[in-house]
């Protein structure tokens, strides 16, 4: 097994012309000796989000300012003081979220956070960095600062980017994945990014940041699939960016639609998206979200496979065809499910020759359907269980083929980061896993080597 986490406050650096309301700033220190407050933050249409370390107190919180000079400080009491003097201090805005962390040996952990009351316009946003000592003449701890677009805590939702017949889309021996990046929180701190995949090394390396735009506000959407289909890339992805800001009783999670013809696999796109019209009158009543979308053309129909939810979160997947041949609506539901209530990450792939959906059950299933990978047939009935290791969380079965007729699955666990006050959602460790074969290259065609992936005889670690 070989495991992956590349966490980074900060991922494309920039200090102006934002695309997105995902901004981070770090501080690093050159001393522990900090007689005063450093600060790291962003204004944005007279407003001002600042997050803060004090070194006379040892404490780290926020303060917000608005265009009449009212100023909030928010703090935790359980979780605002770092266990000793830290390293570097960092900020992060994602979506609606502030959050102020500490670095101490490597690891960032959040001191405080505060849900601001509506969205911010990323084009409005600067980010800053100050310092003020307590007496007139310290000298500023301020070693040097950056600043740009998120990073990322951890990495789930894992998807090879594909062509419309379902193999990998390769570019110069590389393959690409789609992954959710986790913010400092739940769903709404999370965002989309496309990172090179190497099947020989299994070296990862961020390519480019996908954003989406749906009711003229740029949105973290996520559990995202891309798809190659001849000159166009189709991108389907699911409104988790929202999903934190309605009232319990009122959230819903919806499948989106967009296409481009600019390279998202490099660089910074900003993604209109449209509903892709998943048929939920077709399914049992009720449902209240749907998620996951995965695209392949089969014999000329496009197939989506989704997850759809009775409630949150009792969940199973599903199956679907454009009924027109080439169409990407007017989807007829082929099949569902519903004897599942934890099953999610849906996979259309070839196995052993057949078109088959793969999934993966969480832990929170019935007997019989807990932390497996079950096999079903496009009329969505079990037909087997790919015999791999099932990390923690709910990881996807994404294969990628080998020339020896063995396979990768490269997936993802629950392995948290940040510290307790960011709760669920900064999960996952990269996790990638062998099947048996003589040589790791990447071919083209079919994922017949899906149906015997095992864990390998040893494990790797990097970090």
């Amino acid at each position: 097994m070989h495991r992956a986490r590349p966490v980074r406050l900060v991922g494309r650096e920039r200090r102006s012309d934002f695309l997105s309301p995902f901004v981070a700033v770090e501080v690093e220190l050159g001393t522990h000796d900090v007689p005063g407050r450093v600060v790291a933050g962003l204004t944005v249409g007279g407003h001002t989000l600042d997050g803060w370390y004090d070194g006379g107190r040892r404490l780290a919180g926020i303060d917000l300012v608005d265009p009449q000079g009212k100023v909030t400080h928010h703090r935790s009491r359980r979780h605002g003081r770092p266990p000793t003097p830290p390293d570097a201090l960092g900020v992060m805005l994602t979506g609606r979220q502030l959050t102020v962390l500490t670095r101490i040996d490597g690891a960032w952990t959040a001191r405080a956070r505060v849900e601001l009351e509506h969205d911010v316009d990323p084009a409005d946003l600067v980010p800053h960095v100050a310092w003020q000592p307590r007496a007139g003449d310290a000298p500023s701890p301020v070693a040097s600062w950056r600043s740009g677009t998120t990073g990322q805590l951890g990495l789930r939702d894992v998807h090879f980017v594909a062509n419309a017949d379902g193999s990998a889309y390769l570019r110069e021996g590389l393959a690409f994945l789609t992954m959710t990046h986790a913010g400092p929180g739940f769903f709404g701190t999370a965002r989309c990014g496309v990172w090179s995949f190497d099947p020989t090394t299994y070296a990862i390396e961020h390519c480019s940041d996908l954003w989406f735009r749906r009711d003229g506000v740029v949105r973290g959407d996520h559990a995202t699939h891309v798809v190659r289909d001849g000159d166009r890339w189709l991108v389907a992805a699911s409104s988790w960016a929202t999903f934190d800001h309605a009232p319990e009783a009122g959230r819903s999670v919806d499948i989106g639609l967009a296409t481009s013809e600019a390279d998202l696999l490099t660089g910074e796109h900003v993604l209109d998206t449209a509903p892709l019209g998943v048929p939920t009158e077709e399914l049992p009543a009720p449902v209240v979200g749907t998620w996951d979308p995965h695209l392949t053309r089969i014999d000329g129909h496009w197939h989506l496979a989704f997850v759809a939810a009775r409630r949150f979160f009792d969940f199973y997947p599903a199956l679907a065809r454009a009924e027109v041949a080439g169409s990407l609506d007017g989807w007829r539901l082929l099949g569902a499910a519903t004897d599942r209530r934890a099953t999610e990450g849906t996979v259309i792939a070839r196995v052993d020759d057949q078109w088959r959906v793969l999934a993966s059950d969480g832990p929170e299933g019935r007997s019989g359907q807990r932390r497996r990978f079950p096999v079903f047939d496009l009329a969505m009935d079990e037909v087997g269980a790919l015999p791999a290791e099932h990390p923690t969380n709910i990881p996807w079965p994404s294969v990628l083929p080998l020339d020896d007729g063995g396979a990768l699955m490269v997936t993802f666990d629950g392995t948290p980061a940040g510290g307790d006050l960011c709760g669920y959602g900064t999960h996952g460790d990269l996790v990638v896993l062998r099947a048996p074969g003589a040589r790791t290259t990447a071919r083209t065609n079919g994922a017949s080597g899906a149906s015997h992936l095992v864990q390998p005889p040893e494990r790797q670690e990097r970090p």
